[in-house]
């Protein structure tokens, strides 16, 4: 790669058409160096960063909408939801680090190589449509957090969130570790606090362990399986799949087969350790909401402002429903950084464009907050809420599109070489493929009262 981030073309690339052209995330790209003959524990930190931007989608407001759904509705049940969620998110997103590290492409440079121009133009789309998706749910989050906690407007806590591009600028320009660091600092403040919520709560012990075991009432069941799908989509996050596979590739290890097998290795236990912290975060969202609504007859708790307003009544904790709202700001504010440079990853990736870096982060952020704010102007506080759950449902209906093409991709000798998914990976992420199928045709069957039709016609 020479020093304007152009990936010089190879002798062969193949399974390819072409050598990738531009780094992923160019400016940063290869940027953090890994030293040979470090210990395991500092190679482990060395690599540590990635796992958590990428688990920052795991925890965002919109979990926090189909969460707080789920608790007050069905008390602990979805917890098995939110674990079977997390267990497939570790493994697709080991998936998107294993395709960037060993093809030195991100997964829509990868898409753009592989698929025709309307192929890919046609994926494009749809991926900015799932950014758009996540980005309502984030700049809804940060907005209704800012009006919670200091009265500010929705429209215009929508407006200040915007303003995150400017922060990624200024850290991306003084390193990615600053931008990492700022991230788990974050998410740190979100675990500490609904860590204290558990406290306030007191969650019945085995109901909790309980609801980590799935149940068909969840399928059965149009309104939960709508909740539990909306968890599926604010869990397993489409344009996650293409940051992972882009920001593995800001550390600088060894361009040989060895050094790919051990940053595999680190950048998997990297995701794993991180999307713990989410699963942590999700499944507590979701017990206070059990403990505290659902438990005392409160079962149609949906929206963020009214839990916010009973949560310190009915905890009898003044400071109780203060920590959620600056949890809820952390998570906000954490998800919007990641989500500029998700949006970021997938115009250069898709479009192949050459613009300036501040350019690139300001189309991509017009490109996803304008819909936030029109949404906002039309629906305001009371429907804000049920944005946020469908945004994460639409997350979920796009989730196949790159779910498919990058277990294709990773699965594919020809591209993949020696670091192919081996037999028992190919069929668990082939299963984890058309269990979201499943799920998505079921929910569209249900939207358009096809399973009553069904049922009729084969009675």
């Amino acid at each position: 790669m020479n020093g304007d981030g152009v990936t010089k073309p190879t002798e062969s690339t193949p399974g390819w058409r072409q050598a990738p052209g531009r780094a992923s995330l160019a400016e940063v790209n290869r940027s953090i160096p890994v030293p040979k003959g470090l210990s395991f524990w500092r190679k482990m930190l060395a690599f540590s960063g990635p796992g958590y931007l990428v688990a920052v989608g795991y925890m965002d407001p919109g979990n926090w909408a189909t969460d707080l759904a789920g608790g007050s509705a069905f008390g602990y049940t979805l917890l098995s939801v939110i674990l079977l969620s997390s267990m497939m998110a570790v493994l697709l997103q080991s998936l998107a680090a294993r395709l960037g590290i060993i093809t030195g492409r991100d997964l829509a440079q990868a898409c753009r190589d592989h698929y025709s121009r309307p192929v890919a133009m046609g994926l494009w789309l749809l991926c900015e449509v799932a950014i758009g998706a996540c980005d309502l749910a984030e700049v809804i989050g940060s907005a209704i957090a800012l009006n919670l906690l200091f009265g500010l407007p929705l429209v215009w806590g929508v407006c200040v969130t915007a303003l995150d591009v400017l922060a990624v600028m200024y850290l991306q320009n003084k390193g990615f570790r600053h931008i990492e660091a700022l991230v788990v600092t974050l998410i740190l403040t979100i675990g500490g606090c609904f860590g204290l919520e558990i406290v306030f709560s007191k969650p019945e012990l085995w109901g909790v362990l309980g609801g980590f075991v799935p149940t068909w009432g969840i399928v059965r069941n149009p309104e939960m399986l709508y909740l539990a799908i909306g968890i599926l989509g604010a869990t397993v996050m489409p344009h996650n799949l293409y940051l992972h596979s882009s920001i593995v590739q800001t550390r600088k290890y060894a361009d040989d087969a060895e050094g790919k097998a051990e940053a595999i290795k680190f950048a998997t236990l990297d995701s794993a350790v991180a999307l713990t912290s989410a699963l942590f975060i999700n499944a507590a969202i979701l017990i206070v909401s059990a403990a505290t609504f659902y438990r005392q007859g409160e079962h149609n708790v949906a929206e963020i402002q009214e839990a916010y307003r009973l949560l310190s009544p009915m905890l009898s904790v003044s400071v109780a429903s203060v920590i959620f709202a600056l949890a809820l700001l952390a998570s906000g504010q954490n998800s919007t950084l990641t989500g500029t440079l998700a949006g970021q990853v997938v115009m250069e990736g898709f479009l192949n464009l050459r613009l300036r870096p501040w350019l690139r982060r300001l189309l991509t952020r017009l490109l996803a907050i304008v819909p936030a704010v029109i949404c906002t102007v039309i629906y305001g506080e009371r429907g804000s809420t049920k944005l946020l759950v469908f945004s994460q449902v639409v997350l979920c209906l796009q989730l196949p599109f790159a779910v498919i093409p990058l277990v294709l991709f990773t699965s594919d000798r020809a591209k993949m070489g020696q670091f192919a998914n081996p037999p028992w990976l190919r069929i668990l992420a082939w299963i984890v493929a058309a269990l979201i199928l499943v799920l998505n045709v079921k929910l569209l069957a249900d939207w358009f009262g096809l399973s009553l039709w069904l049922a009729r016609l084969f009675a």
